[in-house]
Protein backbone atom coordinates (compact mmCIF):
# COMPACT_ATOMS: atom_id res chain seq x y z
CA UNK A 1 0.00 0.00 0.00
CA UNK A 2 1.75 2.73 -0.96
CA UNK A 3 1.04 6.48 0.62
CA UNK A 4 0.18 10.62 -0.54
CA UNK A 5 0.35 12.73 2.77
CA UNK A 6 -1.64 15.95 1.41
CA UNK A 7 -0.80 19.33 3.38
CA UNK A 8 -3.72 22.03 3.98
CA UNK A 9 -2.96 25.34 4.41
CA UNK A 10 -6.30 26.46 5.10
CA UNK A 11 -9.33 24.45 6.42
CA UNK A 12 -11.30 21.91 3.79
CA UNK A 13 -14.49 21.88 2.96
CA UNK A 14 -15.87 18.04 3.45
CA UNK A 15 -13.27 17.15 6.10
CA UNK A 16 -10.15 15.37 6.66
CA UNK A 17 -10.73 11.74 7.07
CA UNK A 18 -8.29 9.64 5.66
CA UNK A 19 -9.49 6.68 2.73
CA UNK A 20 -8.14 4.45 0.22
CA UNK A 21 -8.01 4.96 -3.35
CA UNK A 22 -6.92 1.07 -4.82
CA UNK A 23 -3.24 0.97 -3.85
CA UNK A 24 -2.96 4.47 -2.18
CA UNK A 25 -3.60 5.69 1.27
CA UNK A 26 -4.47 8.99 1.58
CA UNK A 27 -4.05 10.94 4.96
CA UNK A 28 -4.88 14.89 4.44
CA UNK A 29 -3.24 17.22 7.19
CA UNK A 30 -4.11 20.63 8.17
CA UNK A 31 -1.39 22.71 8.55
CA UNK A 32 -1.93 25.44 11.14
CA UNK A 33 1.99 26.01 12.23
CA UNK A 34 4.11 26.31 9.24
CA UNK A 35 7.57 25.65 11.10
CA UNK A 36 6.66 22.07 12.16
CA UNK A 37 5.65 19.61 9.29
CA UNK A 38 3.33 16.39 10.30
CA UNK A 39 5.37 12.90 9.74
CA UNK A 40 5.28 12.62 6.37
CA UNK A 41 5.55 9.27 5.24
CA UNK A 42 4.67 9.00 1.42
CA UNK A 43 4.98 11.14 -1.69
CA UNK A 44 3.50 14.70 -0.74
CA UNK A 45 1.19 17.31 -1.84
CA UNK A 46 0.32 20.67 -0.68
CA UNK A 47 -2.14 23.13 -1.26
CA UNK A 48 -1.56 26.73 -0.28
CA UNK A 49 -4.31 29.83 -0.70
CA UNK A 50 -3.04 32.59 -2.02
CA UNK A 51 -4.02 34.50 0.75
CA UNK A 52 -2.85 33.47 4.27
CA UNK A 53 -3.34 35.08 7.88
CA UNK A 54 0.08 34.58 8.03
CA UNK A 55 2.08 35.39 4.82
CA UNK A 56 1.67 34.98 1.27
CA UNK A 57 0.98 32.32 -0.60
CA UNK A 58 3.85 33.00 -2.92
CA UNK A 59 6.28 33.45 0.18
CA UNK A 60 5.07 30.42 1.72
CA UNK A 61 5.52 28.79 -1.65
CA UNK A 62 9.12 30.01 -2.07
CA UNK A 63 9.98 28.98 1.27
CA UNK A 64 8.83 25.52 0.51
CA UNK A 65 10.76 25.09 -2.05
CA UNK A 66 13.79 26.30 -0.51
CA UNK A 67 13.64 23.53 2.50
CA UNK A 68 15.11 20.08 1.91
CA UNK A 69 12.16 18.77 3.58
CA UNK A 70 9.43 19.94 1.30
CA UNK A 71 11.55 21.26 -2.03
CA UNK A 72 10.28 17.40 -3.77
CA UNK A 73 6.46 18.24 -2.59
CA UNK A 74 3.98 18.75 -5.70
CA UNK A 75 2.15 22.16 -4.38
CA UNK A 76 -0.69 23.49 -6.12
CA UNK A 77 -1.63 27.17 -5.59
CA UNK A 78 -5.21 27.92 -4.88
CA UNK A 79 -6.15 31.39 -6.68
CA UNK A 80 -9.12 33.74 -4.96
CA UNK A 81 -10.16 34.30 -9.01
CA UNK A 82 -8.45 32.90 -12.55
CA UNK A 83 -6.24 35.87 -13.18
CA UNK A 84 -3.05 35.45 -15.64
CA UNK A 85 -1.18 37.44 -13.48
CA UNK A 86 -1.38 35.44 -10.26
CA UNK A 87 -1.22 32.10 -11.75
CA UNK A 88 2.21 33.23 -13.86
CA UNK A 89 3.86 34.66 -10.12
CA UNK A 90 2.58 31.37 -8.64
CA UNK A 91 4.70 29.26 -11.26
CA UNK A 92 7.27 31.93 -11.15
CA UNK A 93 7.94 30.93 -7.35
CA UNK A 94 7.72 27.06 -7.32
CA UNK A 95 4.23 25.88 -7.31
CA UNK A 96 3.91 22.86 -9.98
CA UNK A 97 -0.03 23.79 -10.53
CA UNK A 98 -2.82 26.01 -9.73
CA UNK A 99 -6.61 26.12 -9.21
CA UNK A 100 -9.41 28.46 -8.56
CA UNK A 101 -11.04 28.09 -5.05
CA UNK A 102 -12.79 27.46 -2.98
CA UNK A 103 -10.86 24.37 -2.06
CA UNK A 104 -13.44 21.15 -1.45
CA UNK A 105 -12.31 17.86 -0.30
CA UNK A 106 -13.75 16.55 -4.08
CA UNK A 107 -11.24 18.91 -6.09
CA UNK A 108 -8.63 18.59 -3.95
CA UNK A 109 -8.89 14.56 -4.74
CA UNK A 110 -9.83 15.01 -8.46
CA UNK A 111 -6.61 17.11 -9.07
CA UNK A 112 -4.43 14.66 -7.10
CA UNK A 113 -5.63 11.16 -8.00
CA UNK A 114 -6.36 12.19 -11.46
CA UNK A 115 -2.21 13.53 -11.98
CA UNK A 116 -0.86 9.61 -11.72
CA UNK A 117 0.49 9.93 -8.00
CA UNK A 118 2.19 7.12 -8.38
CA UNK A 119 4.76 9.01 -10.35
CA UNK A 120 5.44 11.40 -7.63
CA UNK A 121 8.63 10.67 -5.50
CA UNK A 122 8.45 10.39 -2.14
CA UNK A 123 9.42 12.06 0.87
CA UNK A 124 12.77 11.04 0.64
CA UNK A 125 13.42 9.98 4.23
CA UNK A 126 15.03 6.61 4.74
CA UNK A 127 16.25 6.49 8.01
CA UNK A 128 16.15 9.14 11.22
CA UNK A 129 18.82 8.79 14.16
CA UNK A 130 19.18 10.53 17.65
CA UNK A 131 22.32 9.02 19.09
CA UNK A 132 22.20 5.03 19.26
CA UNK A 133 18.50 5.21 18.55
CA UNK A 134 17.57 4.82 14.82
CA UNK A 135 14.56 4.25 13.31
CA UNK A 136 14.75 2.83 9.52
CA UNK A 137 11.72 4.18 7.56
CA UNK A 138 11.98 2.23 4.49
CA UNK A 139 11.42 -1.07 6.95
CA UNK A 140 9.71 0.13 9.58
CA UNK A 141 11.90 -1.10 12.34
CA UNK A 142 13.25 0.75 15.25
CA UNK A 143 16.66 -0.03 16.67
CA UNK A 144 18.97 0.60 19.63
CA UNK A 145 22.68 0.08 19.62
CA UNK A 146 21.17 -2.53 16.18
CA UNK A 147 19.32 -4.05 18.27
CA UNK A 148 15.12 -3.89 17.02
CA UNK A 149 12.64 -2.42 19.35
CA UNK A 150 9.76 -4.34 18.70
CA UNK A 151 7.18 -1.41 18.58
CA UNK A 152 3.19 -1.15 17.18
CA UNK A 153 2.76 1.03 14.18
CA UNK A 154 1.55 4.28 16.40
CA UNK A 155 4.35 3.80 18.65
CA UNK A 156 6.63 3.17 15.38
CA UNK A 157 5.64 6.63 14.28
CA UNK A 158 5.81 8.68 17.72
CA UNK A 159 9.28 7.30 18.11
CA UNK A 160 10.05 8.88 14.32
CA UNK A 161 7.96 11.91 14.73
CA UNK A 162 9.84 12.49 18.09
CA UNK A 163 13.56 12.28 16.70
CA UNK A 164 12.70 14.12 14.21
CA UNK A 165 12.02 16.87 16.66
CA UNK A 166 14.09 16.49 19.93
CA UNK A 167 13.51 18.95 22.30
CA UNK A 168 10.39 20.46 21.20
CA UNK A 169 7.21 20.01 23.77
CA UNK A 170 4.50 18.58 21.76
CA UNK A 171 0.95 18.56 23.12
CA UNK A 172 -1.03 15.73 22.61
CA UNK A 173 -3.28 17.54 20.30
CA UNK A 174 -0.10 18.41 18.29
CA UNK A 175 1.09 15.07 18.08
CA UNK A 176 -2.51 13.33 17.67
CA UNK A 177 -2.20 15.81 14.03
CA UNK A 178 1.12 14.78 13.31
CA UNK A 179 0.34 11.89 12.71
CA UNK A 180 -2.96 12.32 10.86
CA UNK A 181 -5.24 10.74 13.37
CA UNK A 182 -7.42 13.78 13.39
CA UNK A 183 -10.58 12.04 12.03
CA UNK A 184 -12.16 10.08 12.54
CA UNK A 185 -11.38 12.20 16.22
CA UNK A 186 -8.99 10.34 18.47
CA UNK A 187 -9.08 11.31 22.07
CA UNK A 188 -6.36 12.60 23.48
CA UNK A 189 -5.69 10.34 26.19
CA UNK A 190 -5.15 7.80 23.74
CA UNK A 191 -1.68 9.75 23.68
CA UNK A 192 -0.73 8.76 27.03
CA UNK A 193 -0.93 4.57 26.18
CA UNK A 194 0.90 5.03 22.97
CA UNK A 195 3.83 6.89 25.54
CA UNK A 196 2.98 4.33 27.75
CA UNK A 197 4.21 1.93 25.55
CA UNK A 198 7.00 3.43 23.59
CA UNK A 199 8.47 4.25 27.36
CA UNK A 200 8.60 0.58 27.72
CA UNK A 201 9.87 -0.88 24.55
CA UNK A 202 12.45 1.75 24.93
CA UNK A 203 13.28 1.01 28.64
CA UNK A 204 12.72 -2.89 27.64
CA UNK A 205 16.05 -2.53 25.26
CA UNK A 206 18.19 -0.25 27.68
CA UNK A 207 16.88 3.03 25.52
CA UNK A 208 16.75 4.32 29.02
CA UNK A 209 13.51 6.59 29.06
CA UNK A 210 14.13 9.58 26.99
CA UNK A 211 10.17 10.55 26.75
CA UNK A 212 9.80 13.31 29.09
CA UNK A 213 6.30 14.37 30.20
CA UNK A 214 5.86 18.03 30.41
CA UNK A 215 3.30 19.10 33.41
CA UNK A 216 0.00 20.49 31.93
CA UNK A 217 1.58 21.18 28.13
CA UNK A 218 2.32 17.28 27.05
CA UNK A 219 5.34 15.09 25.80
CA UNK A 220 9.15 16.07 24.86
CA UNK A 221 12.21 13.95 23.44
CA UNK A 222 15.28 15.01 24.86
CA UNK A 223 18.57 13.83 23.82
CA UNK A 224 20.75 14.34 27.08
Amino acid sequence: MRRIDILLASELSGGLAAFRHGDFEVLLHRWTDFGDLPLIEGALWIFIDWVLPEMSGIELCRRLRSDAHTAHAHITMVLEADDLEDRKRALRMGADDYMVGPLTRNALLDRVLGANPGDQDSAGIRMVSQGDLTVDVAAFQARWQGKPISLMPNELRLLRYFIEHPGRVFTRAQLIAALGKQEPPVDERTVDVWIGRLRRALKGVGAGNPLRTVRSLGYVFDTV
